[in-house]
């Protein structure tokens, strides 16, 4: 038992600037939205920094699919804290946030001499790389965590589930579905010591204060909104509402931002859909479109000030929950009846991100044979010859704006 402390130790000896570096690389070069973002993870920090067995980094993508907000900024926070407890948290959300976040109020600010980027050529080619990244991650994952026919076709099922209800509601049933199944279907496994793969510092009792603050603040800063004359806390309340309700994370969120934003006078619709054409044009979780609207509020707090208010509001859900469900979610899966279970997620999971791959990211980044023949490259990269990830986006970016030039 001592040994297996020990190694658990070792593996979470980690310090908050390492887990902030690391998180920057990806903060700034991860494009492709939340899927890719987690095809990114998975290649950095299980196969490249061995931070994470394959089976933990599923079990996090599992618990992430279960709550409201961004799910790769979330898995993000909940690596950082098993790498570097609390520090780590904080580090990985701003290395991976500010990258985003800076471009974007500087877009706000007036930096639009590209115009609108929505249809250029490098963007298109960063969308193609999101297939070949995509398409790796569901090779590894399905290998490791569906690579007998059982799981494997709960992920093919948990796949059509998703196709045939193309929202947050299909996700969730397909993840319940692989559990339901996990218990009923499959053996459950024998508990070995190195199923303890998640160092965690976080006690039961924070767990409890942290979701006991989660859910306070959901119901009393509508209240104190609508009391209240001050417009940085009607600011705050509508940017937490919307990280703390939105399931699915990404586009979902877009919606209700602008419901929020939008009818009461705060932002224009035409500012609100240039800020979303400049959101996809950078690397980076998409929630980051929320300090572009803080910048460009028409009512004070604005500029940075309203930046920082609106990110502070729209990520503070996501701390509250990770840090408060982690403790209870690392009691359940060491049980056999839960590793059952997980099994059957875990499976379901490889069935979302397959369905991903082709929705939206195959069907947003492969337009014709050309795009095909750069993605089963940059595949080829990644797969074979072991690119870093990073040095593919690029190159499937610069391939992006200059293939139509040579076309031309």
């Amino acid at each position: 038992m001592s040994d297996q402390h020990t190694s658990a130790s070792e593996r979470s000896a980690g310090t908050g600037p390492e887990v902030f570096v690391a998180f920057l690389r990806l903060g700034l070069t991860s494009f492709g939205g939340p899927v890719a973002h987690l095809g990114y993870f998975r290649e950095e920090f299980v196969n490249r920094r061995a931070w994470l067995s394959d089976r933990a980094y599923a079990d996090i993508v599992a618990l992430c699919q279960f709550l409201p907000g961004p799910a790769s900024s979330q898995v993000g926070m909940a690596v950082g804290l098993s790498r570097a407890g609390y520090a780590g948290v904080l580090a990985a959300w701003l290395g991976f946030t500010l990258p985003s976040a800076i471009a974007l109020v500087l877009f706000a600010y007036g930096v639009s001499a590209l115009g609108d980027v929505r249809n250029s050529g490098w963007l298109h080619g960063l969308k193609v790389a999101a297939v070949a990244v995509v398409a790796q991650a569901v090779l590894g994952m399905m290998r490791t965590l569906a690579p007998d026919r059982e799981r494997a076709t709960l992920a093919v099922i948990a796949a059509t589930i998703v196709f045939a209800v193309p929202t947050a509601w299909g996700q969730i049933a397909a993840i319940i579905l692989g559990a339901l199944v996990g218990l009923v279907v499959l053996p459950r496994p024998e508990m070995r010591s190195e199923q303890a793969v998640l160092p965690l510092n976080v006690s039961r009792g924070t767990g409890a204060t942290m979701l006991a603050i989660f859910f306070v603040l959901l119901i009393g800063l509508p209240l104190l909104g609508a009391a209240s004359q001050y417009q940085a806390l009607k600011l705050f309340e509508a940017f937490y509402r919307a990280g703390s309700l939105v399931f699915g994370g990404g586009h979902v969120v877009l919606p209700l931002l602008q419901a929020a934003v939008v009818p009461p006078g705060w932002v224009s619709n035409d500012a609100f859909l240039a800020g979303y054409g400049a959101a996809q044009a950078v690397p980076g979780p998409l929630f980051t479109f929320s300090a572009y609207l803080g910048t460009v509020m028409g009512l004070p707090p604005n500029g940075v000030l309203g930046a920082v208010i609106a990110l502070v509001g729209i990520f503070l859900p996501s701390f509250l929950l990770i840090i408060g469900a982690l403790p209870f979610w690392e009691a359940l899966r060491h049980r056999p009846r839960m590793q059952a279970a997980l099994r059957g997620v875990n499976a379901a999971v490889v069935g979302l991100l397959l369905a991903a791959l082709y929705n939206p990211v195959w069907t947003a980044g492969i337009a014709n044979a050309g795009d095909f023949a750069l993605a089963a490259a940059a595949f080829l990269l990644l797969f074979m010859w072991q690119t870093p990830p990073w040095l593919v986006v690029v190159l499937c970016g610069v391939a992006g704006a200059v293939l139509p030039l040579l076309r031309a």
